[in-house]
């Protein structure tokens, strides 16, 4: 369950079911701001804050995360797509595949840390 605020004027609640890495039933419902920050105290952990960017390459649309707060410095893209992408037609800025590593998935960060392969 997240709570995503963007730009301080919308806010969403979004739920995530399943546990294939890269196969995840996702629901967004718009939800008024207010409540979005009233139900934030109810986090578990630490609120995660970070700025998305969309930037496209070779047809492909990446999600650029930038964490800030307790996990500055740790930057995640990610590719929702169902096939494998060739490596030739991925960017030269991308990292190294963490897909499936739970250690960087938002309920891990919440709850701990950096992963120490990225600190």
């Amino acid at each position: 369950v997240r709570i995503r605020i963007s730009d301080g004027g919308s806010a969403k609640l979004t739920l995530k079911f399943g546990s294939k890495a890269r196969e995840r039933d996702e629901f967004e419902y718009s939800i008024p701001l207010s409540e979005a920050v009233e139900m934030l105290d109810f986090a578990i952990g630490r609120v995660i804050e970070k700025t998305r960017h969309h930037v496209r390459h070779r047809g492909y649309l990446y999600e650029i995360d930038v964490f800030g707060g307790p996990l500055a410095g740790l930057v995640i893209a990610e590719l929702e797509t169902p096939e494998d992408v060739p490596d030739e037609m991925l960017p030269d800025w991308l990292g190294r595949e963490v897909t499936g590593e739970s250690k960087f998935y938002n309920a891990s960060l919440a709850l701990g840390g950096i992963p120490e392969i990225a600190a």
